[in-house]
């Protein structure tokens, strides 16, 4: 998992879609990945993203509302097939600067070694939708 935060962070941090190499996540997600975002949040659209090109928009659309993102602590607990990430996150707004201390909580199946469902749990989301606004862009990146 530490290997994906690292390939998200670095996609995020070089721009998104367009702008960074997708392959570097991809390599950690099974084929089948399901990603169920909280709703409300800036980036979630309909909450649920599908397969490699779910998750390629996602991150599109994650990356037009964060400028960066820091983990600053983790935890794991699991097996090889059901983990628990405890991430301590900075992430800096695009559009406000602003920057945002989160806590979230992932619940994560893997198959293969790889993520195939992610089920985010975020401890305050009104600090997060407070830190930026939506992406006048956001209806690009339909959640599937």
């Amino acid at each position: 998992m530490e290997k994906f935060y690292a390939a998200e962070a670095a996609y995020v941090a070089a721009g998104g879609f367009g702008k960074a190499s997708y392959d570097d996540v991809a390599v950690h997600l099974d084929p089948e990945v399901v990603l169920h975002q909280a709703p409300g949040l800036p980036f979630t659209g309909t909450g649920t993203w599908r397969g490699h090109d779910g998750m390629e928009r996602f991150l599109a659309a994650f990356s037009e509302v964060w400028e960066s993102m820091e983990f600053l602590e983790q935890e794991h607990w699991g097996d090889d097939s059901t983990v628990v990430v405890r991430n301590r996150v900075r992430f800096r707004a695009r559009a406000t600067g602003r920057d945002v201390d989160a806590l979230i909580m992932q619940l994560i199946t893997v198959r293969d070694g790889r993520m195939l469902e992610c089920r985010p749990f975020y401890w305050d989301p009104q600090a997060i939708a407070d830190a930026c606004p939506p992406p006048v862009g956001s209806r690009r990146h339909p959640a599937v």
